[in-house]
């Protein structure tokens, strides 16, 4: 398992890549530290509060249970978010964040930020040996199709995705964002068909869940639907990510690989289409509930 820790680090540049999509580069001291296994890395941002400076923050191995075990009023917020870029040799970190109307401490952080503001980075090091469990992109080693769908938020984990697949991987991105712009933010992968479009005052899901079911019918063969289990997403976690006992992909080969991230209603309905009515194989698919509407993460 990967070692993790926090980094404390500052803001050096905000870049607004579009409408939705802001990138805050950090640096720090100890910044050539910060490890970066690859893929769709989870990482934990620390945000300060006006009434509790970043030192408030438990750290440690145990920072979780000692952060529950605080009042309310007395834990700074965190949010999880993807590893988009290191530059070891500069002491540099890329976290790409979704900008959007102030609805917690996360997003109005976002907003108002500037050049030399500090937050705190729980990330792997340098010295991680073996599986990152942060790593949720784990297809088998010879796969015929890749599908990359989500909205928004998963946008930053699926770019880290497409630039590190090889230039012979195929297969299908579906993305919803929120405005015409951000359809530009991935990069270009030629072994992918790009199924991007904007939101705008529609309903939420809409062209996901249609690009998605249309990627599937098109990239899976037929098969038996498979069973599942349930999951209540007001009370548990929607997180699958199917592994072998030693964190390596749960199968040798398959003809697609799904990769599922974003609104945890609109994951479980997508997982529900591709297991249970197409057939494809649950140790082929690996879907992660980013978030829930109207749910803070903390």
């Amino acid at each position: 398992m990967s070692a993790m820790r926090f980094f404390r680090a500052r803001v050096s540049r905000i870049t607004d890549l579009t409408s939705s999509f802001r990138r805050f580069t950090f640096t720090g001291d100890d910044l050539d530290r910060y490890g970066d296994p690859g893929y769709d890395q989870r990482v934990k941002v620390v945000f300060p509060a006006s009434d509790l400076p970043l030192e408030a923050m438990p750290t440690g191995e145990d920072w979780y249970a000692r952060w529950r075990a605080l009042p309310e009023d007395e834990r700074l917020p965190f949010r999880t978010y993807t590893t988009r870029a290191v530059r070891h040799a500069v002491r540099e970190v890329d976290i790409d964040m979704v900008a959007h109307e102030v609805s917690g401490p996360a997003s109005a952080w976002i907003a108002t930020a500037k050049e030399g503001d500090e937050v705190l980075i729980l990330a792997p090091t340098t010295a991680h040996e073996g599986v990152s469990l942060g790593v949720d992109f784990v297809p088998p080693r010879h796969t015929d199709n890749l599908l990359l769908a989500g909205d928004e938020t998963a946008a930053p984990a699926i770019a880290v995705i497409l630039e590190q697949l090889p230039a012979d991987a195929r297969g299908v991105v579906a993305l919803e964002v929120p405005h015409e712009d951000d359809c530009a933010y991935l990069p270009q992968h030629p072994g992918f068909d790009y199924r991007v479009a904007a939101r705008g005052t529609g309903p939420r899901h809409t062209h996901l869940v249609a690009a998605v079911e249309d990627a599937v019918e098109r990239l899976a063969p037929a098969g038996r639907g498979g069973e599942i289990e349930e999951i209540d997403i007001d009370e548990g976690i929607l997180w699958e990510v199917p592994r072998t006992a030693k964190g390596g992909a749960a199968l040798k080969r398959a003809p697609l690989y799904s990769w599922l991230a974003g609104e945890a209603s609109a994951i479980k309905a997508l997982r529900r289409h591709l297991v249970a009515e197409q057939g494809v194989d649950r140790r082929a698919v690996a879907f992660m509930g980013y978030w829930r509407l109207g749910r803070a993460e903390n």
